[in-house]
């Protein structure tokens, strides 16, 4: 800070090249990156900006150069664990690469309130847009709206995203695998709302390896994500289908079914094996502690940011982006099969 007419203010950009010996032009072109500048003038005002702690005005910057450095986030309308938590990378990762963050929550995941939600990004001029959108109608609402500047997704299936996004159907097989693993073979799927690519995609995969092995796929009613349904329909599945292992298609529903469970007098893991799909912070905490599959949020959000901001400066990547793996964490939710066939029990 320095002293102006009695009071402090922060330094500005002719302080910097009064203090490198340069013009205020010169110190703009640095700023922005200008080619056909000496290594040594530029150095001189990097050196003279980290002195005096300069930081560039981003309005000003944008007058010149047309660009606020400004990405907006499009935010699901529910508030799901993994959306969030890449959300939360999204803004640490465009801040390290020099953007800042703007977002709007949809009001509702119908195609008219993503496209206004859009529009409302698109008037604060952002140079491009990451849309949470993990339904089916938000991502084809997201497509059609003809936005300016570059939109990525951040869910989708792999028809959609390419090598961008996490391995859905792989997290799922390696759900089964452990149950089968452990001597399972009357294994049950939970399923997440229809319409959702992870939801999907983890269906298709944990019916491709069950199908493999010569087993045959049970999907139970599909439920919304939530504790309260995996309750409910645990409760129906447990009772009248005799499972001797339950994969759920997410944490929350998990739970839920851990709730079904000793509701029916069923201990975890002596008489029934649960797994869920996440990996969120409590379910490590829970008794008996949950066997899920984990999604590195962080690397997903991290990935968006350094896809979109190439996109937006025209650079070349060097290598096309693979898709995130998920890992399975074993915990004491998953046990081997003590006993052949359970008798269904009545609900």
């Amino acid at each position: 800070m320095r002293e102006s007419e009695g009071r402090l203010r922060p330094p500005s950009i002719r302080d910097v090249a009064e203090r490198a010996g340069v013009s205020y032009q010169t110190v703009s072109r640095v700023l922005n990156a200008h080619p056909n500048l000496r290594a040594e003038t530029i150095d001189r005002v990097q050196v003279a900006i980290q002195d005096l702690g300069y930081r560039p005005n981003r309005a000003a910057r944008a007058l010149v150069t047309s660009r606020n450095h400004t990405i907006g986030v499009l935010l699901s309308a529910r508030a799901l664990y993994g959306p969030f938590s890449s959300f939360i990378t999204i803004v640490d990762a465009a801040r390290e690469r020099g953007y800042t963050v703007t977002t709007t929550p949809n009001a509702s995941d119908d195609p008219e309130d993503i496209v206004a939600g859009l529009d409302a990004l698109l008037a604060h001029g952002v140079e491009g847009i990451v849309a949470i959108a993990p339904q089916d109608r938000a991502r084809e609402a997201v497509r059609q709206s003809g936005a300016s500047v570059p939109v990525l997704t951040l869910q989708g299936g792999p028809d959609e995203s390419g090598d961008f996004g996490f391995d859905q159907r792989e997290g799922a097989r390696l759900a089964v695998r452990h149950l089968l693993a452990l001597g399972h073979r009357r294994i049950v799927h939970l399923p997440g709302p229809s319409g959702w690519a992870e939801a999907e995609e983890r269906q298709r995969g944990y019916e491709s390896i069950m199908r493999e092995h010569a087993l045959r796929p049970i999907v139970a009613a599909e439920g919304n994500w939530t504790s309260d349904s995996g309750t409910a329909i645990g409760r129906r599945i447990l009772a009248h289908d005799a499972p001797t292992a339950v994969f759920a298609a997410n944490d929350e529903t998990a739970i839920g079914v851990l709730a079904a469970a000793h509701d029916l007098g069923l201990a975890v893991p002596a008489d029934l094996s649960v797994v869920g799909f996440d990996d969120v912070p409590y379910a490590r905490h829970l008794r008996p502690a949950l066997t899920t599959v984990r999604q590195d949020f962080g690397e997903l959000g991290r990935r968006a940011i350094r896809l979109l901001i190439d996109e937006i400066e025209g650079t070349e990547r060097a290598l096309p982006p693979r898709r995130v793996l998920p890992r399975l964490i074993v915990r004491e939710s998953t046990a081997k099969v003590t006993i052949g066939e359970r008798p269904a029990r009545s609900a």
